[in-house]
């Protein structure tokens, strides 16, 4: 059983040491892109901005109809990670797959599909080199399309009666065990910037 903490208080600002804009923009970022294919609901954008800059990922790609900042609503749950966490738009997502495939991304959309694998079974040795993970419109998912260019699919297990996660949601499960790889060096050397 745990210790009991009989005077436990919340950590000061001070006492937590976040990074400052320009050490962030400096940081070494984990080898990780994030690409919302037509994400609608601008707080769903902001939240996973900020999850982005808690996990130092390299850049957002803001595909289709993705709302882009600046926007008071995406700002409201972004708390200013739009300022950090280094963004860029695509007209269309295949145009996004392309380009990262080009740049020698691995590509894997989260998304429930024949063949995925779960997030809890993806390892170092699912991960070489640097990584995009797709992440879908909040009815639709990921648009077929964009799937059959994806190298793999990783879906969350999930235990109870619904069959599917808000996206924002669904990136912060998956971005926390993508940078738990990359940061505990679980993936090889050659994978790491």
């Amino acid at each position: 059983m745990p210790a009991i903490i009989d005077d436990m208080r919340k950590l000061t600002m001070e006492e937590l040491s976040r990074k400052t804009v320009e050490d962030f923009k400096s940081s070494r970022k984990i080898p990780v892109s994030v690409v919302l294919d037509n994400v609608r609901s601008m707080h769903n954008v902001g939240s996973i901005f900020r999850t982005a800059d808690a996990f130092l990922v390299e850049k957002i790609c803001l595909c289709g109809y993705t709302p882009q900042p600046p926007h008071r609503d995406i700002h409201k749950t972004a708390l200013g990670a739009t300022e950090t966490v280094a963004w860029e738009y695509f007209s269309s997502t295949i145009a996004c797959i392309e380009q990262l495939k080009n740049e020698g991304y691995g590509l894997w959309a989260v998304e429930q599909a024949e063949g995925g694998m779960m997030l809890d079974t993806l390892y170092a040795e699912n991960l070489s080199g640097k990584i995009a993970v797709v992440f879908g419109n909040e009815v639709e998912g990921v648009q077929d399309e964009v799937l059959a260019l994806c190298d793999g699919a990783i879906e969350i297990p999930q235990y109870g009666t619904k069959h599917s996660l808000n996206v924002s949601v669904a990136a912060g499960i998956v971005l926390y065990k993508t940078a738990e790889l990359f940061q505990n060096k679980k993936v090889n050397s050659k994978c790491l910037p």
